[in-house]
C-alpha cells in the first residue's frame, strides 16, 4: 500500500513539498470583493518596505509582480512563479494563484485590524529541510522499522534465540528421559519443567494437547495429578516413551505456530506449510449454524482463585452495535492448576444464527464473569446482595478477516480489563499490550475449504418516488422523524417507517444515515437492495457524509462510499474535521481501508495536514485498545513523509519531553522555589536549541523557533501551574512566540471545544455574520500535557474587576471603564463596544450549546479591542462543578450586568441591547441549522476517552440545547428567555466574588497596587520630576456619566513641560486608598471626606472639594520622597490619552446609544414585529420596543404589549406579552398566535397593537399604539420591521 501511495503522489518539484501553505477559503464571504487592503512588502533588494493598497480579490502573483516592478527595470526574463510571499514572523507562504482575501491569515488581519506584513522571497532561498526527496520516494518501504521506533507499551514477544535455548534444554531432557533405564518419575519431572519453561515463554498458554501428553507421564510435584492414573510400568517400554515424547513435541510445535500467528514474533515455524486452502465456499451458501468451542482462559491471576468462584463466559454476536441474537453462556467452572492456573470449559457454543445470515462485519464479543466469594463470617442476607456476577474482562474479534474469510482454527484472544469500557460497536485488537492479560482460547471449526463472504452486486433496479406523492399524514410523520437529525434517537417505529418509505426520501440527501440505520438486516441477501439505494443516492455533502463513518455503519461499501463523497473536501475543511476522522479509524474493521488511504494520501500532499495527523496519531497511541493500529498508521506516515520531516518530528518530541519534565518539576516544587527551578530547567531548553538549531512548535508547523527567552518566561499561580514560555522567532521580522505549556491537565477537551467554536465561527461567517470570535490554538501533545497559544493584549475579567476592589464583580462599571481606558478616543471606544457586543453574543451561544461549565471571571478574557473570549474548558456538556448538591453554574451561560452595561452604554436598556439579543438569536438559529454536523462530530468522538463525552447522554445535551424540532421563532423566544435568566442570575456574580477571594491566596506578596484608569505604570525614571501641581478649576461633564471633573496643572523639571490632566473625585480617592495599602496613614496627608449633605454632585460641593483637593495634592507632592516619588503618584499625574483633548471643553450631553439608534423624538417610540401566515395561522412575534417616553413622574415605565385582531366585537382576540420592568427599550421576542384564520379573511382584518405601562393598583398608562392593516403586508413570506407608535394611527413599516 505504501509504495502505491508514494508513487501515486510523487511530484516533479520536490521543493514544493516542504512549504507550509497558508490555508485558503474560497467562498465569496471570505474574498472581500471590493474591499481594499493595505499591504507592506519587505524584500532584500529594497532599502525600505513597500506599502501597497490593493483589492482583496487581487491574486497573490499580481502583488508579487507589482513588487518586482520596483526592483527590476526589465521584467522580461523574470518569472513570477520563481517568487513567493512569506508571512512575516511565520514560516508560512501565500498561494500565488489565489486571491489575497481568500487566505485565512489575511482574513485574521482584517478581523483584528492587524497590519499585513509580507516578505518577498525567491523560491530557491526558502528553507527546504522538510521537503521530500527523490531518495525518500525511491527507498524501500520499511514499515516494521518505524513500527518498532514508536513508543510501544511493552515488547513481550520472545526472541528466536531465547526460544532456541529453551528448546535445546527440552531436547536434552527428552533424550535423557528416553535413554533412562529407571527412575522415570525424576526424569519426567525434568521434562515437565522444560515444557513449563517453553509454555511460560509462549504467553503461559497450555493447550489441551500439551495437557493430554503430560497426562501420560507419571505424577510429579510440578503439576496436578492426572485424574486417570497410568500404569507406571507402561513407560518402562521405550516405544511407549517415544510415543509420549512425539505427542508432546508435536503439541509444543503447534503451540509455537499458534504463538507466531497470534503475536508479532520475529520468527515463524516452517512446519505445516502445506496447510494452505485452495478451495473456497461462499458464506451465502452455508446454512449450518455458527459454532465454536470455548476451551479455556490462560494466565489467570492467582488472586482470582481466592476472590471469585463460578467463572463463566458470555458470548454475543453484533453488527454496528446491534445484537444479532441473545447472548450465550458457558457453564460455570472453577480455577484449576495444571502447569499454570486455568479455567477450563471445553464447551461448544452454538448460536441460533446460520452462517449465511451473518453480516460481513459481524463481531464476536466474549465477556468473562465470576461471582465474588463472600467474606468469612458474613450473613446469608449479605451473601445474597454480594453474590452478583462481576465482569472481569472482555474481547471483541471480527468473524470474517481482511480477506473476507470466516475465522477458522485455534485463536488466542487477550482480554481487556472490565474497567475499560467494552463496546460492541468497534473492533478493538485483542489485549496483548499488557504482559499479564488473561488469554482466552477459542477453537473455531477447521475444514478443507475457506468460507468466503463475497460482495454481492447492487440490485439492477431501485425505485425512486416523489416525496410529495405521499399522503400529508405520511409526509408529516416522515419529516418529524428526519427532524431528529441523528440516528441515536430513532425509535423502532421510526426505523420501520423510514425503511418502508425509503424510496420516497431521495429528495433529502442528508437522511441517508437515518435510512441505513433503519435497515432491518445486513446479511448477504439484503445487501443488493441496500447497495442499489446507496448507488442511486444523491451525492452527499462532506458534512453529512461524516455521519456514515460512525460505528453504527461498519459495512465496507457504505464506508467506501462515504470516503468517496468526502474525497473532494478542501484542505481547510479537512483540517477542521481531522480529529474526528482519526477517531473514525477505530470503527474500521480492518487496518487497510479507504479511509486510511484517503488520510494518508492527503497527508502526503500537504505539510500542514501531515503535521496535525502525526500528533493526532501520536495521541492515539495512548489508547491501549487501539495502540497497535495507531502504531502501524504512524509508522506508515513516517515511511511516506520523508527523512526531513521525520527528523523534524523527532525534534518536536524531544522539545515536548523537555518541557513536560520542566513543567512537572515546577508544579511539584514548593511555591518559594518554583522560580529557581524554572530558571534551571530553562537551561535544558536552551541546550536543546544549541544542539538542534531550530524546531517547529506542535501548535502549528508555521511557528518556527530557535531559542528560549528566559527573562520573559514565568508560570501561572493556578492549580496546574502552567508555564508561560517565550520562544525566539527564527524570522527576524517576527516577534517572539509566546505559548502556555500545561502538564497535568488533559487538553483534549479544550482542543475539542475550541474546534467546535471554530466551526461555529466559520458557519456564521459563511452566513455573512462575523461574530468577532477570538479563535486561538490549543493542542494536546500527549495525555496530560499540551500547548496553548497566548492571546496578546488581553486580561481576565477578574483582574479587570478587582481593580475596583474585591467586590468589583458586583459593580456594573469595571468593564466599561477598562475599555474606555484602553480606547480613549470616541471612535475607538465605539468600535471596541461593537466588538464586545458581537463577541459576547457569540460566546453566549457557543458556551450554551456546548454546555461549557465552571465559568468564572478567571477563565473569561477581554482584549483591549473589546473582543471577549473564554479559556480553560475543563467542564463541558453540562457537567457542572457541584457544591454539595448545588450546581456551581446556575445560569444558562455567563451574561452579567457589567456586560450589559457596556452594551447599553449605561445602566438602562438601550436599542443596543435589542441588537445584542437579535445577534444572539440569529447566531443560535444558524447553528441549529447544522445540528446534524455537531452531532456527527461529537458522536465520532465518543470513543476518544474524554470522560465528559463518553455516552449518548452527553450527546443528548447538545441535541437538547439545539432544539432541532423547534421553529426559528420558538427558538428565538427560547434564547431570549435564556438571556433574561442569565442577566438576572445573582449566582454568577456570587461565583465571581468567591473566585476573587479564592484567588487572593495566589496573588504574589510583592505585587504593587495599580490605578484602574491608567493603561500603564509610570515612574520618576520614565517621566520628568514633578515640581508643582495646582488644581485650576472644575467642569461639568455628561459622558460617560453626569458629574464634575477637575483640571490639574502639572509642572515638571523640564521648564517647557507643563501639562493639564483631568481627574474625577473618585479617581483622587482611588489614589489615596491605594497609597494607604503601601504607606502608613501617618505618612500621607488627610483626604477630603466623600460624604456631603444634600446633592453630592452639585456645583457648591465641587467648588468646596476643589479647595480641599488642592491642599491634598500640595501636601502629597511635598511629602517624604518615598511617597512623593512613588510610582502611584507619578502614574496619577501622567497624562492619559483622554487628557490630550483640550482642557476647558464642555461636551454636550450625548445619548448612550447615539450611534446605534435613531434620535428619540418620535411620539411613543417604535415597536419591532415579525408577522407571518402559514396553515391558517397568523404568527405575530413581538421583538423589541425602542424610544418609549418616561411616565409622568419621570421614571421609566413597566411596559407590555397588548394586541387585538379587529374586527373583534366580543374582545376574544386579546393577546398579551409579559411585562418588562423599568425600561424604555424592552425586549420580548414573544410569539402571539391566532389559529383558524382563513386566508380569505386576512385582507379584512387589522391588528390593533397598544403598549401600556403596568401600574399595579392604578389604571395602566397607554404609552403608544398602532393599527396595522394586514392587506398592506405581503404575507406570502415573513415580514419583519419597525412600526411607529403614537395615538391611533395606521402603521407602516
Amino acid at each position: 500500500m505504501l509504495d502505491v501511495l508514494r508513487s501515486g503522489y510523487s511530484t516533479k518539484d520536490y521543493s514544493l513539498t516542504g512549504y507550509v501553505w497558508s490555508t485558503v477559503n474560497l467562498s465569496p464571504e471570505h474574498l472581500g470583493l471590493g474591499v481594499s487592503l493595505k499591504v507592506t512588502v519587505v524584500y532584500d533588494s529594497l532599502q525600505e518596505p513597500l506599502t501597497f493598497t490593493c483589492d482583496c480579490s487581487s491574486t497573490v502573483d499580481l502583488l508579487i509582480y507589482q513588487t518586482l516592478c520596483y526592483t527590476h527595470d526589465d521584467l522580461r526574463d523574470i518569472d513570477v512563479d520563481d517568487f513567493v510571499l512569506k508571512l512575516c514572523g511565520l514560516e508560512e507562504f501565500l498561494q500565488n494563484k489565489y486571491p489575497l482575501g481568500s487566505h485565512e491569515y489575511i482574513q485574521h488581519c482584517r478581523k483584528f485590524d492587524i497590519d499585513i506584513r509580507l516578505q518577498l522571497m525567491k523560491r530557491k532561498a526558502v528553507r527546504s529541510d522538510l521537503a521530500r526527496t527523490v531518495n525518500d520516494d525511491q527507498s524501500p518501504s520499511t514499515l516494521n522499522h518505524y513500527v518498532h521506533l514508536q513508543e510501544r507499551p511493552i515488547k513481550q514477544t520472545i526472541t528466536r534465540q531465547a526460544l532456541s535455548l529453551l528448546f535445546d534444554t527440552f531436547h536434552n531432557e527428552v533424550d535423557a528421559f528416553l535413554a533412562s533405564e529407571g527412575d522415570f518419575q525424576l526424569k519426567a519431572e525434568r521434562v515437565i519443567q522444560s515444557v513449563m519453561a517453553i509454555c511460560n515463554a509462549l504467553a503461559a498458554v497450555e493447550s489441551q494437547e500439551i495437557t493430554g501428553a503430560l497426562n501420560q507421564l507419571p505424577p510429579c510435584p510440578s503439576r496436578m495429578q492426572p485424574k486417570i492414573q497410568k500404569d507406571p510400568n507402561t513407560l518402562a517400554v521405550r516405544e511407549n516413551r517415544e510415543k509420549v515424547v512425539e505427542a508432546l513435541t508435536a503439541s509444543i510445535l503447534d503451540l509455537v505456530e499458534l504463538y507466531c500467528n497470534t503475536f508479532n514474533a520475529d520468527f515463524q515455524t516452517v512446519i505445516h506449510g502445506n496447510r494452505k486452502h485452495y478451495l473456497s465456499q461462499e458464506a451465502r451458501l452455508l446454512t449450518c449454524p455458527l459454532s465454536f468451542t470455548v476451551y479455556a482462559t490462560h494466565r489467570i491471576p492467582i488472586t482470582w482463585a481466592a476472590s471469585y468462584e463460578d467463572f463463566y463466559l458470555s458470548c454475543s454476536l453484533s453488527h454496528g452495535g446491534k445484537e444479532l441474537c441473545t447472548p450465550l453462556q458457558t457453564r460455570k467452572a472453577h480455577v484449576y492448576k495444571y502447569l499454570f492456573h486455568l479455567i477450563v470449559w471445553d464447551q461448544q457454543i452454538c448460536f441460533p444464527v446460520q452462517v449465511n445470515r451473518l453480516p460481513r462485519e459481524t463481531l464476536l464479543t466474549a465477556t468473562l464473569y465470576a461471582i465474588p466469594v463472600p467474606p468469612p463470617g458474613s450473613s446469608s442476607e449479605t451473601n445474597k446482595q454480594r453474590r452478583v456476577p462481576e465482569a472481569l474482562g472482555w474481547v471483541t474479534t471480527p468473524l470474517f478477516n481482511f480477506r473476507q474469510v470466516l475465522t477458522c482454527g485455534r485463536k488466542l484472544l487477550g482480554l481487556w480489563p472490565a474497567t475499560q469500557d467494552p463496546s460492541s460497536t468497534r473492533s478493538s485488537a485483542p489485549n496483548f499490550n499488557q504482559p499479564d492479560s488473561v488469554i482466552l482460547q477459542i477453537d473455531f471449526p477447521s475444514s478443507a475449504f475457506e468460507v468466503k463472504f463475497t460482495r454481492p452486486p447492487a440490485a439492477a433496479f431501485s425505485p425512486q418516488y416523489n416525496f410529495n406523492s405521499l399522503s400529508e399524514g405520511d409526509q408529516w410523520k416522515l419529516k418529524e422523524v428526519m427532524q431528529k437529525e441523528s440516528l441515536y434517537w430513532l425509535t423502532d417505529a421510526d426505523r420501520k417507517r423510514l425503511w418502508e418509505k425509503r424510496y420516497y426520501c431521495h429528495s433529502e440527501p442528508g437522511s441517508l444515515p437515518l435510512l441505513l440505520a433503519s435497515a432491518p438486516s445486513w446479511e448477504w441477501a439484503c445487501l443488493p437492495d441496500i447497495y442499489a439505494l446507496l448507488k442511486q443516492w444523491t451525492h452527499m455533502n462532506h458534512q453529512d457524509a461524516l455521519g456514515l463513518l460512525h460505528a453504527a455503519f461498519p459495512d465496507q461499501e457504505v464506508r467506501r462510499t462515504a470516503v468517496q463523497w468526502i474525497d473532494s473536501i478542501s484542505d481547510a475543511e479537512l483540517l477542521d474535521y481531522l480529529p474526528q476522522l482519526v477517531q473514525a479509524l477505530k470503527y474500521e474493521c480492518y487496518l487497510d481501508s479507504p479511509l486510511v488511504r484517503f488520510l494518508m494520501k492527503r497527508a502526503i500532499c500537504d505539510l500542514r495536514i501531515t503535521h496535525y495527523f502525526f500528533w493526532l496519531l501520536k495521541d492515539g497511541l495512548k489508547d491501549s485498545q487501539f495502540s497497535i493500529r495507531y502504531q502501524y498508521l504512524l509508522a506508515a506516515l513516517l515511511c511516506c513523509c520523508g527523512k526531513g520531516l521525520r527528523e523534524e518530528f523527532d525534534r518536536q518530541c524531544w522539545l515536548i519531553n523537555t518541557l513536560a519534565k520542566l513543567a512537572q518539576q515546577v508544579r511539584e516544587a514548593a511555591p518559594s522555589s518554583r522560580q529557581a527551578i524554572l530558571r534551571e530547567g530553562l537551561e535544558d531548553v536552551r541546550q536543546f536549541f544549541s544542539v538542534n538549531g531550530s524546531c517547529r512548535l506542535p501548535l502549528s508547523p508555521s511557528l518556527l523557533v530557535k531559542g528560549i527567552v528566559p527573562r520573559d518566561c514565568s508560570y501561572f499561580n493556578s492549580n496546574a501551574v502552567p508555564l508561560k514560555l517565550s520562544f525566539q522567532n527564527v524570522d527576524p521580522l517576527g516577534e517572539n512566540i509566546r505559548v502556555i505549556f500545561k502538564c497535568g491537565d488533559d487538553l483534549r477537551q479544550d482542543m475539542l471545544t475550541l474546534q467546535m467554536i471554530r466551526i461555529m465561527n466559520k458557519i456564521w461567517v459563511q452566513e455573512d455574520l462575523d461574530m468577532r470570535m477570538v479563535i486561538f490554538r490549543c493542542f494536546s501533545t500527549g495525555r496530560g500535557r499540551g500547548m496553548v497559544e497566548m492571546i496578546p493584549n488581553a486580561e481576565t475579567l477578574r483582574k479587570i474587576q478587582v481593580e475596583h476592589g474585591v467586590t468589583g464583580s458586583f459593580k456594573d462599571r469595571p468593564l466599561a471603564d477598562w475599555l474606555q481606558k484602553h480606547n480613549p478616543k470616541e471612535d475607538e471606544y465605539e468600535k471596541a463596544v461593537e466588538n464586545f457586543i458581537y463577541s459576547c453574543a457569540g460566546c453566549c451561544v457557543a458556551t450554551y450549546v456546548l454546555g461549557i461549565c465552571d465559568r468564572h471571571n478567571d477563565n473569561i478574557m477581554l482584549k483591549t479591542t473589546g473582543h471577549m473570549f473564554h479559556i480553560d474548558f475543563g467542564r463541558f456538556l453540562g457537567h457542572a462543578q457541584m457544591f454539595g448538591n448545588i450546581k456551581r453554574d446556575r445560569a444558562p451561560f455567563v451574561f452579567t450586568s457589567d456586560m450589559a452595561y457596556v452594551i447599553n452604554g449605561g445602566d438602562k436598556p438601550s436599542s443596543r441591547f435589542h441588537d445584542f439579543v437579535d445577534l444572539c438569536c440569529q447566531a443560535y438559529n444558524l447553528i441549529r441549522k447544522h445540528t446534524h454536523l455537531f452531532l456527527n462530530l461529537l458522536g465520532l468522538m465518543l470513543s476518544c476517552g474524554i470522560p465528559e463525552l463518553s455516552d449518548l447522554e452527553d450527546l443528548k445535551y447538545v441535541y437538547d440545547a439545539l432544539r432541532p424540532r423547534d421553529s426559528e421563532a420558538d427558538a428565538t423566544t427560547y434564547f431570549t428567555r435564556l438571556i433574561e435568566s442569565s442577566l438576572g442570575s445573582v449566582a454568577t456574580k456570587l461565583n465571581f466574588f468567591i473566585h476573587n477571594l479564592a484567588q487572593m491566596k495566589f496573588t504574589a506578596s510583592d505585587s504593587r497596587p495599580v490605578l484602574s484608569f491608567a493603561p500603564r505604570v509610570h515612574t520618576i525614571k520614565t517621566s520628568s520630576r514633578i515640581l508643582d501641581v495646582f488644581l485650576c478649576r472644575h467642569e461639568k461633564v455628561f459622558n460617560p456619566s453626569k458629574g464634575f471633573i477637575y483640571i490639574v496643572k502639572v509642572k515638571r523639571e523640564n521648564p517647557s513641560e507643563v501639562t493639564y490632566i483631568q481627574r474625577t473625585f473618585e479617581e483622587f480617592q482611588e489614589l489615596h486608598n491605594k497609597l494607604r495599602l503601601i504607606f502608613p496613614s501617618s505618612h500621607l496627608p488627610s483626604f477630603p471626606s466623600r460624604f456631603v449633605i444634600g446633592r453630592s454632585r452639585g456645583e457648591a460641593v465641587a467648588e468646596r472639594r476643589k479647595e480641599e483637593l488642592n491642599g491634598y495634592i500640595w501636601h502629597l507632592i511635598h511629602a517624604a520622597p518615598e511617597v512623593a516619588e512613588c510610582d502611584l503618584v507619578y502614574t496619577f499625574f501622567h497624562p492619559l490619552p483622554r487628557d490630550e483633548v483640550a482642557a476647558g471643553t464642555n461636551p454636550a450631553p450625548k445619548p448612550a446609544d447615539a450611534t446605534w439608534s435613531q434620535p428619540v423624538g418620535k411620539v411613543g417610540g417604535e415597536v419591532k414585529l415579525s408577522v407571518s401566515y402559514k396553515n391558517n395561522k397568523l404568527f405575530i412575534m413581538v421583538m423589541h420596543i425602542r424610544g418609549l417616553q418616561p411616565i409622568q413622574d419621570g421614571s421609566d415605565p413597566d411596559p407590555y404589549v397588548k394586541i387585538y385582531l379587529l374586527p373583534d366585537p366580543q374582545k376574544t382576540t386579546k393577546r398579551k406579552t409579559k411585562v418588562a420592568r423599568k425600561t424604555c427599550n424592552p425586549t420580548y421576542n414573544e410569539m402571539l398566535v391566532y389559529d383558524g384564520i382563513p386566508k380569505g379573511d386576512l385582507h379584512q382584518r387589522e391588528l390593533h397593537l397598544s403598549v401600556l405601562s403596568e401600574e399595579g393598583f392604578w389604571e395602566n398608562i397607554l404609552l403608544g399604539e398602532v393599527i396595522i392593516r394586514l392587506r398592506d403586508l405581503d404575507l406570502t413570506q415573513e415580514k419583519m420591521g419597525w412600526f411607529e407608535l403614537g395615538s391611533r394611527s395606521h402603521g407602516t413599516m
